[in-house]
Formats: C-alpha cells, sequence, structure tokens
C-alpha cells in the first residue's frame, strides 16, 4: 500500500478521495455508530492476533468479491472514486467537444473502451501491423529494432529501460537498464520447486500455447512457439537476482560508458540501439544487474530467429491482450486473474477501462477531483499533521541511545531537508500532445504508451524536475524517492470510507494517516536502503562506522523476526526482501504515537466508543491495513513483494511496541507478546 519508490515500480491502481480528518472537537459524531468499535471481533484476544481483533467484524461482513483477488479498505475508497469517474467520462464521451480538448480526450478514450462490439469486431486488427513486423524479422539486427519499437509501446521485451536520477548525481538525470522481460511475476516462478509454483508453470504453458493459438497458429505450432518462450524466458530468469538482493542500492548501481557496456555485451553496439529507443543523448548507462544483460547479449547472439519472434510476438500480445477481442481478455484473465490470484470472474469492463484511463490521463483526472475533493484548507491540514510527525521524528532522532553525535546531526540536517508533498502537485503533466481518438481502444492506448515513453525519454540530459509526482492525487498510496529525499502524499491515501472530516477523532487521523503512511514514510529516508542516500538524495556513506555497525544490528534483528513468520503453507516471509518496509512499519507507529501524545485528545484521555485514546490510535493504525486476500494472491505476494502482508504489517511491529502492551494488557503467554530482550527498536 505504502511504497518506497524504487527503480521499475509502476504507479498504484486508481484509489479514491473521500477525504477523512479530525473535527473541530476531536470526537466522533455520537449519533453514529462508531467506526472502530463496530469493525472489532472480541472473541479474538488482541493479544493473540490484533490484526483480526481489530478488522475481523469488517472481515466476516465484506467477504472478497469474486472478481476480486483481495478486498480492504482500499478497494472501499476505489469504488467510491469508481463512481465519480464513471459519471465524469459518461459526459464527456456524450458532449461535442473541441478536438484536442481534455473532454475530447476523456471522452474518446472512454468511448473506444467501453464499445466491447466495435473491439470484438476488430479482433486482432489493432496489432496486426506489428506482428507483421515481427514476423518479416530476418537478422539479429531486426530484433534489435523490433525491442526498440515495443519498448516504445509499452511491452516488457527484454530490456528495461528507463530515464531516473542517478543514485550518485541526484542532479543529473541517467539511462538505467534493469533486468526485465519476463512473463511469470519474477524469477523464483521458473525455479521453485514447490506445488504451488509448479502448477503455476504447467498454467502458464498452456496458457502461451492458448494465446500463440488465438494468434492463429495451429496446435503444433502454438505448442512449438511455447517451448520457445519457455526456453528464452527461463534463461533470462536463470540471470535475474532474487527479490532481496534488488535492495542494494551499490550493488545494483554500476556505471559504465556505452564502450564499456559494448563489452560488457560482445556483438551489440548500443549507439544505434539506444538512438532507435529515443536515447540517443546518452553517453553513460548505470546497469543494474550485468549478468543479466550478459545472458541477454548471449542468447541475442546464439538463439534461433524463431524463438526470438515467437517471444516478441508474445511480449506484445500479452501487453495488450486487455484491449483486443473478449477471447484474448478472458484468457489473459484466466491465467493472471484466476490461476496467480485466485479472482474467479471478471471486474465490470467499466472499471477496467477507467483503470487504463488513470494509466493513460492520470494527471488530467486528478486534477477534475482535487478540486471538487480535496480543498485547500484540508491540503493544510494535512501538512500540519505532516509537520508534527515530522517534529517527532526529529525528537526520536535526537533521543537515540545507539547513534553518535556525528551521525545524529546528519541525520537532523536529512529530515529538515526532506521535501514534503502534500495532496496534489503545484504544476500539471501537459497532455496536449497526446492524441486520442475514437478509432480504436488498443490503438488509444498504444498511443498513450509512447507519449508516456516519450516523456520520460525527453528528461534524459534536461535538469531534474523536483516539483514532479510519481503518482496521481487520485491514488490510494504514498512513497518516499532517495534521490529527491521527498515524501510524496496523494490526497487519497488520507481517505477514510464512510467518515468525513468532523467524525474522525485524532486517534484515528494519527494512527491511520500520521502512523502508517507519514512516519512510514518518513522512516523510509532511514531504513536499510534510504539510510544510504543522503540529504541531497546521492547514495553515498555519511554514517560513522561504528553507528552503521549498530543499525545493522538493529535490522538484522527485524529480519530475524519477520523471517520467522510462517503464512501459508510452507510459505515464509522473506524478512530481507521486505526489510525496509517492515522497518518503516515500526517506526512510523513509534513516531506517530508520540505525536498523538501531544494532542488534546489524549491529554484528556477520555473514551469514545468505550475504547482509550491509546487503543484507538492502535486500532486506527490497523485500520490502514483492513485488507483480506486470497491464498492464490497471498502467494504471489511472498515471492514478489516487498512489502509484508497486512496482517504481519500490524502483529509483527506491534509486538515491538511497549505501549501495545500497555494498551491491551498484553502478558506472556499471548501469541503476540516478545520479551523485552527480543523486540526491535530503532528509531
Amino acid at each position: 500500500m505504502k511504497h518506497f519508490l524504487r527503480p521499475g515500480l509502476l504507479v498504484a491502481p486508481l484509489l479514491g478521495l473521500a477525504v477523512a480528518a479530525c473535527g473541530p472537537n476531536g470526537k466522533t459524531d455520537a449519533a453514529k455508530p462508531d467506526l472502530l468499535s463496530a469493525n472489532l471481533d472480541t472473541t479474538v484476544r488482541p493479544g493473540d492476533d490484533f490484526y483480526n481483533y481489530a478488522n475481523g467484524t469488517w472481515f466476516k461482513q465484506n467477504p472478497i468479491p469474486a472478481s476480486e483477488s483481495n478486498w480492504g479498505i482500499g478497494k472501499q475508497v476505489q469504488n467510491e472514486i469508481y463512481g465519480r469517474l464513471r459519471k465524469l467520462n459518461q459526459d464527456a464521451a456524450k458532449a461535442t467537444a473541441a478536438p484536442g480538448s481534455t473532454e475530447q480526450k476523456i471522452g474518446d478514450f472512454w468511448a473506444t473502451g467501453m464499445d466491447s462490439a466495435a473491439i470484438n469486431k476488430q479482433g486482432l486488427a489493432p496489432l496486426q501491423a506489428e506482428l507483421t513486423r515481427i514476423q518479416n524479422i530476418s537478422t539479429v539486427t531486426g530484433v534489435q529494432a523490433a525491442i526498440a519499437r515495443l519498448q516504445q509501446l509499452g511491452v516488457n521485451a527484454l530490456l528495461g529501460g528507463y530515464v531516473q536520477q542517478d543514485a550518485k548525481n541526484s542532479d543529473k538525470m541517467a539511462l538505467h537498464l534493469w533486468q526485465a522481460g519476463l512473463g511469470l511475476p519474477n524469477r523464483d516462478y521458473y525455479f521453485n520447486k514447490d506445488a504451488r509454483t509448479a502448477n503455476i508453470r504447467k498454467e502458464y504453458e498452456k496458457h502461451l500455447s492458448t494465446m500463440f493459438g488465438l494468434l492463429g497458429q495451429d496446435a503444433a505450432t502454438a505448442q512449438a512457439s511455447t517451448q520457445r518462450v519457455l526456453a528464452l524466458e527461463t534463461k533470462l530468469a536463470g540471470a535475474s537476482r532474487k527479490l532481496e538482493a534488488l535492495r542494494d542500492p551499490y550493488a545494483n548501481y554500476n556505471k559504465m560508458s556505452l564502450a564499456q557496456l559494448d563489452a560488457l555485451t560482445p556483438g551489440l553496439n548500443w549507439k544505434p540501439w539506444l538512438a532507435e529507443m529515443a536515447f540517443a543523448k546518452a553517453d553513460t548507462v548505470i546497469v543494474g544487474q550485468p549478468e543479466f544483460y550478459q545472458e541477454a547479449s548471449r542468447l541475442l547472439r546464439t538463439a534461433p530467429l524463431a524463438d526470438w519472434q515467437a517471444y516478441l510476438q508474445w511480449q506484445l500480445v500479452h501487453t495488450y491482450a486487455p484491449t483486443l477481442s473478449q477471447e484474448f481478455d478472458q484468457e489473459n484473465f484466466r491465467f493472471y486473474g484466476t490461476v496467480l490470484q485466485g479472482a474467479t470472474e471478471q471486474r465490470p469492463r467499466w472499471k477496467r477501462v477507467l483503470d487504463a484511463e488513470e494509466a493513460a490521463l492520470g494527471e488530467v483526472l486528478g486534477q477534475q477531483f482535487v478540486k471538487e475533493y480535496f480543498t485547500p484548507e484540508t491540503k493544510k491540514r494535512y501538512e500540519q499533521l505532516t509537520e508534527n510527525i515530522t517534529a517527532s521524528f526529529r525528537e526520536h532522532i535526537g533521543a537515540l541511545d545507539w547513534m553518535g553525535d556525528s551521525t545524529k546531526q546528519k541525520a537532523l540536517v536529512k529530515l529538515a531537508k526532506i521535501t514534503r508533498k502534500v495532496g496534489y502537485p503545484d504544476k500539471w503533466k501537459d497532455y496536449s500532445s497526446l492524441e486520442i481518438k475514437r478509432d480504436s481502444y488498443a490503438a488509444n492506448v498504444m498511443r498513450a504508451n509512447q507519449w508516456r515513453y516519450r516523456y520520460e525519454a525527453r528528461k534524459l540530459g534536461q535538469p531534474v524536475d523536483r516539483t514532479e509526482w510519481g503518482m496521481t492525487p487520485q491514488t490510494y498510496n504514498a512513497y518516499y524517492n532517495p534521490s529527491n529525499n521527498e515524501i510524496v502524499l496523494p490526497a487519497a491515501i488520507f481517505s477514510i470510507p464512510g467518515l468525513v472530516d468532523a467524525e474522525a477523532d485524532d486517534a484515528i487521523i494519527y494512527g491511520y494517516a500520521g502512523a502508517s503512511t507519514i512516519g512510514h514514510e518518513l522512516t523510509h529516508g532511514f531504513d536499510d536502503e534510504g539510510s544510504q542516500f543522503d540529504e541531497k538524495g546521492n547514495l553515498r556513506s555519511w554514517w560513522t562506522k561504528a553507528d552503521r555497525k549498530a543499525f545493522d544490528a538493529r535490522v538484522r534483528g527485524i529480519v530475524r523476526q519477520f523471517n520467522s513468520y510462517q503464512v501459508l503453507d510452507s510459505l515464509r516471509i522473506n524478512g530481507k526482501a521486505t526489510a525496509g518496509e517492515n522497518i518503516a512499519d515500526l517506526g512510523g507507529i513509534v513516531i506517530g504515537l508520540d505525536a498523538f501524545k501531544k494532542t488534546e485528545q489524549y491529554k484528556k484521555g477520555e473514551k469514545i466508543g468505550g475504547l482509550t485514546p491509546v487503543q484507538r490510535y492502535f486500532l486506527g493504525y490497523a485500520l490502514g491495513w483492513q485488507t483480506h486476500q486470497r491464498p492464490e494472491r497471498l502467494a504471489q505476494a511472498l515471492l514478489t513483494d516487498v512489502h509484508s502482508p497486512a496482517q504481519y504489517r500490524i502483529n509483527g511491529p506491534f509486538a515491538d511496541v511497549p505501549a501495545f502492551y500497555e494498551a491491551f494488557g498484553v502478558k506472556p503467554g499471548d501469541k503476540l507478546y516478545r520479551p523485552d530482550s527480543a523486540r526491535v527498536k530503532i528509531w
């Protein structure tokens, strides 16, 4: 939910803007049932499983819909904004809008996306020119040209190229190459031997064969194409790094000249290839995983052209399947929605079109919604909350007993220089050059992908725009960007379904928004990865050796703690891969709590809904992780996500916080109880 921005991170799904905040009296409406009390499952002891104690009744009353792989507070917020977006799109589609206007683009995108009859009639036609281009490849140079073309169409074919700040020179935009090109979620799916993953591989083979059949190949040819793709992808997966290895910023920073890149990948001439990808200005490249590109180079030299043709056809149709006729869309959902994530029916088309429109025209939609749903007054309120949480963090750094004064002073400088972006951007993206028509849904998505690619590619060699946002205001998410040393808090992340401003007391807000979002993102600047970047956003060592050693010892403690959690079948949490998020969760909780202790509600100590202020604070935090998911989705997350499952984002860090024990009377013998010596304390 709350992310540490990293290479290749996609913008989160479109979510909502029903903003909640504390009212002037700091109390909930007495005429309305208390939200926190209503969610409690009192048959569960808080000291045994706080996740289900806090949210159990809500889970029972809100089962996961058939069309979803998970369900929770974020999806509720999402549904609220979906309704508003639907009305806006329907009105735009009916209007006689000026060509090139925002209304015309929104209306035409919606109209083509919703016209399933036209989409089914067009079939594969929107991709035919690209498929023919791939079929006509006759040389390795032709393979490279096709890859360059597909990159600009948003197709994840072999290369993971993007423009982002240089981690060691944050004032410069640099070209990065990251491992990419797999059809399964990550490398582990190609090699893990457990029954669940082995079955997914079998289903993936069926999926590939079906998709090639839909491309017009007979059964034998489709099976041959499937084996070609599997062979290529398995070799690429074998050269890909594991999830936890991708979190080491030094190991994934390998800057080299184009001549050095050519030497790393014999047989490839990168300068003209990069020019084909709109990166002609590149003179150096930061390669994340050199061994991956060595293997990619070897495969380009040695794999038969037929292998590459099958692979590129697959990657293209995989990317655009949701925009094509029903048979492509349904088969894509069968594997990626049902097999991988457990959903048993498609979400309504109108919601899926809105998701695609979010990717294509996100800030256009954002401008429309902040005007109505996130007023300047609300923005100011959350800016003040952010200041209060930051002040608490400042006090925590000053009081640390394991960090020396020299590092403390630098940490305080870094904290002071964190840019805090709240609600929405001061400057919006200009979509005037994006062309949207009523000819084809797939064509509109293709044009949007090309526009976004060019928008990002033009940043190479340009000054860094530190005002830009990587998420839209209507995104229920947030992030810390180490190169900008900034936290970005979209308006929607403060939303609580069913509550308006006057109904949420400070305890809820400080737990829900202050701890799980603001404090969490601030702590990312000082987690195991973010702490390696200085106040200017540069990757460099700024700690004393003794302080770094003391910090690393505490990080190892939280890694051990989360490694011990067995979640599903034989699957455990990957403590090393999730360390940054677990550190940020724990940090946000203790920082937010001390900020809350300065409020009038805490000082008065009055109960609401039978709950003390501190109990409400912890329940407010748990509200932020009020989500449950299907086993298939959970299994995928354990292999691919740097975030722990929601249950352990509550139970895990709470078990380390003394105030939690005091608030809920947790004693030895309770399942969450950890002796003092085992509790992790970092920030």
